[in-house]
């Protein structure tokens, strides 16, 4: 099993690699939007015309003899901006993002790659980066597996090193039991055997704090240099904000996908959960300020960052998540079958109507999503076995994904 996995670091750049890395990451910026604006040139022109990365790195070429300036930023940065670019086209045509859009001063965060050329002394804490030197990192864990790219972005409190490495493991055996989750704003989630973690509020906590300074922010001289101070302070709020989100979330799914092997939650369209309810002029929305508050709740738990960890985690301790329809999770009961609005007396209380059955709503939401995934399970496997028997003696052959000498590869974000 191969996995792929990310290293984030608090990169302490000197004056000089400071300057270099802001042009860097300008110079990325302009050779996007210039790749941009090409392309639509050219569609005005032919419309039959087809962008590619190679018509692109050779457009690049004339750019820098155009504009000799961008010869003091490193080559392969730049290709790797026009590498991001067509990868924005292919997901839009995919139908996975929006139309790419020009990157703005101040609004983009500013970013570079270096895919190879890089070298890393972890004893001294340093990364050396082409073009720039060696630069010191604050070393919070050390690097597994082989570098395979560097990516240098920019936050609030500077800027930071994300390194990428891929390395083989045998693939872990579970030992532990199975487990429903179910997924709230008064409690962060709740797990089928009467488990539960209180959320974080990393928001909600800051949310008065973020609104005086905002306040402050507005009365200020637009681009003066205390409006400047105001903002970047309000953008290190922020990442507090995230950290802290962040840190709630690794440790609460770690600590899930030690105790379980099999884990099975709702299949939540967050997208479509948090939709706001404003309506349009004609047709008005109703309780606005109710839907609004709810979504803040929801984006504020993080929901989305949890599922991706949780998938992660699980698959390299040797466990497996899966989805189960969300649909009257907290209406049924789990002892008769009962279907019913009626049995959720209140948020938190369930009591079944027909057989009496009583306990906590996210309880019996997540022992409800753990019987229909062990169902669903049992289903397949039942199935596999009747495909089996009805031809024991024909032999298949097996896809190329199924060859028993394949290899998983399992991608991670930074950590």
């Amino acid at each position: 099993m191969i996995i792929r996995q990310g290293f984030s670091f608090k990169l302490k750049p000197d004056g000089a690699q400071n300057r270099k890395m802001s042009r860097f990451a300008g110079c990325t910026r302009w050779v996007y939007n210039q790749g941009l604006a090409w392309n639509e040139e050219r569609r005005a022109a032919d419309p039959a015309f087809h962008l590619s990365y190679s018509k692109l790195c050779t457009e690049l070429l004339v750019w820098k003899e155009q504009n000799p300036w961008l010869k003091k930023t490193h080559s392969q940065v730049l290709q790797q901006s026009l590498k991001d670019l067509m990868g924005g086209f292919q997901k839009f045509f995919k139908g996975l993002s929006a139309f790419p859009k020009k990157h703005k001063k101040f609004v983009t965060t500013d970013s570079f790659r270096f895919p190879q050329g890089f070298k890393i002394d972890e004893g001294r804490r340093q990364i050396y980066l082409p073009s720039i030197g060696w630069v010191k990192y604050k070393r919070s864990r050390f690097i597994q597996g082989k570098a395979k790219n560097v990516t240098v972005s920019r936050q609030a409190d500077g800027w930071h090193v994300s390194i990428q490495t891929e390395y083989e493991m045998e693939p872990p055996k579970h030992a532990g039991d199975s487990v429903g989750i179910d997924m709230g704003c008064v409690r962060f989630c709740t797990l089928s055997d009467g488990t539960f973690f209180e959320p974080c509020g990393a928001l909600k906590k800051q949310l008065k704090k973020l609104a005086w300074m905002q306040r402050r922010l507005a009365r200020m001289q637009k681009f003066g240099k205390n409006w400047r101070k105001q903002k970047a302070a309000i953008a290190r709020l922020h990442q507090h904000i995230a950290n802290v989100r962040r840190d709630f979330i690794e440790k609460v799914s770690l600590e899930i996908c030690k105790n379980h092997a099999e884990i099975f939650r709702e299949d939540l369209k967050i997208k479509n959960m948090t939709a706001s309810a404003k309506g349009t002029v004609e047709e008005p929305g109703s309780r606005v300020a109710q839907k609004s508050g709810l979504n803040r709740s929801i984006l504020d738990q993080g929901w989305g960052i949890f599922f991706n960890k949780l998938e992660w985690k699980a698959l390299r301790l040797g466990g497996h998540v899966h989805t189960v329809p969300p649909q009257n999770t907290s209406r049924t009961c789990p002892i008769c079958g009962c279907v019913s609005k009626d049995n959720r007396k209140t948020q938190a209380l369930f009591k079944c109507i027909s057989c009496g059955h009583q306990g906590n709503a996210d309880v019996v939401a997540a022992i409800n999503s753990k019987e229909r995934g062990r169902s669903s399970l049992a289903c397949g496997e039942s199935e596999k076995n009747a495909q089996a028997q009805v031809n024991p003696g024909r032999s298949k052959k097996p896809a190329p994904n199924q060859q028993q000498e394949s290899t998983e590869v399992i991608s991670s974000a930074c950590c």
